[in-house]
């Protein structure tokens, strides 16, 4: 018997506005990727094309005509004759409070330059809620040679869960514990990394936006002071470990590789790749 195939029904373009501009987007397109077909820059932070969105930052809301309240960018569909506001007095306002809050509790200090330019944009002023706000401020974690956990910079994104859970690893090494500001990111009870289920892909240090996961090699050189990113060189190139083929972007300082990422838009990686493919690069460097 001949198997029968279904197929969907075929998408069709539908109309929004947003900010006044008239728009025909694909039905299934998210509100995020229609700002961005017309060149609106939406802060996010927990969102990530690689990555199934969770809606847990809530910087990229904006402001729906008809809604109670205000709609996440990252996730929500669009539907046709939706009026879109992404830069209204309620939308900056909630914007700013975000971040305000955000920076107020946890160190955003190595987040992106992007991010320093929202914080401009919107007039985030952490400062004003204090000097004894609530924080999740705490040692730094170090219980292996690849990589730290500065957990005083995290802002529970959630990035790192996804990547290391049914996004890409599958390893389900790590995920949020406790509840209110005692929530942070934990392996198993809590143990060390070493005696946890990670596989050290580090795909969690890819995804992660503020510092709080990184190669023990740039934490080290951060702590001497020989870190700088303007004089780094990144080359891509293949992974020489097996035959799938991931592309390797190689971040190079003083004629060493300091630490290895993978493009977004590598087809074989989606930017994840494995212990080997991250952290296997010290052999190049015995030169003797």
């Amino acid at each position: 018997m001949a198997e029968r195939i279904f197929v969907g029904l075929p998408k069709r373009f539908v109309k929004v506005s947003i900010d006044g501009q008239e728009l025909e987007v694909l039905e299934g397109t998210t509100i995020l990727d229609a700002c961005r077909q017309l060149g609106i820059d939406t802060p996010t932070l927990c969102q990530l094309e690689t990555l199934t969105p969770v809606n847990v930052c809530r910087v990229c809301v904006v402001e729906l005509e008809g809604a109670r309240v205000l709609v996440p960018a990252c996730s929500r569909k669009v539907e046709a004759g939706m009026k879109i506001l992404t830069d209204s007095e309620r939308v900056r306002h909630s914007r700013r409070l975000v971040l305000e809050l955000l920076a107020s509790s946890v160190d955003m200090s190595l987040c992106s330059p992007q991010v320093h330019g929202w914080m401009a944009r919107y007039g985030a002023a952490p400062e004003r809620f204090g000097s004894n706000v609530a924080t999740v401020a705490q040692p730094v974690k170090i219980d292996n040679d690849l990589y730290v956990r500065d957990y005083s910079r995290c802002i529970l994104c959630y990035k790192c869960v996804e990547a290391c859970g049914v996004d890409a690893q599958n390893t389900f090494a790590i995920a949020v514990a406790g509840r209110g500001f005692d929530a942070r990111i934990s392996t198993e009870w809590n143990v060390g990394l070493p005696d946890s289920a990670c596989v050290y892909c580090g795909n969690c240090i890819g995804v992660c936006p503020t510092g709080a996961l990184m190669f023990k090699s740039e934490h080290d050189m951060r702590a001497a002071g020989t870190w700088d990113p303007d004089v780094q060189t990144v080359t891509d190139t293949i992974c020489p470990y097996c035959g799938v083929g991931c592309t390797l972007s190689l971040h190079v300082q003083d004629n060493s590789i300091v630490k290895v990422t993978s493009p977004l838009d590598a087809s074989i990686t989606d930017g994840h790749l494995c212990v080997k493919g991250r952290f296997g690069f010290e052999f190049v460097q015995r030169r003797k």
